[in-house]
């Protein structure tokens, strides 16, 4: 008889656990959610901050040079980030605000290796505008 004792109603319950009957019941109290205050804030902060993986590297080019006096900067950027994400990235990281972001889908090319042919990797490239008279410091030494 030990076997189906398991599955008898135990008669010594106590007046402070109450019995659920229906399954809704159970599974409301069941979430944690139900306990945790509605208006808690809710933090978004990455280990580094907001431009981590939104910038792979500046782009250093004679056509990078040339904009530079006008107050652009070119970086090689992610390929899933947009404009506001950039935009948000840049200021967290260098303090200034831009005034203008545009963006450039580079396709990969088709290459060969001997007999094999293969294809480099789709990358986007970003070209920042910064206001007058406010600059960056990019690249040091060359």
């Amino acid at each position: 008889m030990s076997i189906f004792d398991k599955f008898k109603k135990k008669d010594d319950q106590s007046p402070a656990q109450p019995v659920l009957k229906s399954k809704s019941a159970s599974k409301k109290q069941a979430t944690p959610l139900a306990e945790a205050p509605a208006s808690a804030p809710v933090e978004k902060v990455g280990p580094v901050g907001e431009s981590q993986g939104v910038f792979i590297r500046p782009l250093i080019t004679e056509k990078a040079a040339v904009l530079n006096q006008f107050n652009q900067y070119v970086f090689e950027v992610s390929g899933r980030v947009n404009k506001i994400e950039i935009a948000r990235a840049f200021e967290s990281r260098y303090g200034v605000k831009p005034l203008k972001v545009r963006i450039i889908n580079h396709d990969g090319k088709f290459v060969r290796f001997g007999r094999s042919t293969g294809r480099t990797k789709n990358w986007k490239k970003a070209i920042i505008v910064l206001p007058a008279g406010k600059t960056i410091q990019v690249h040091e030494g060359v």
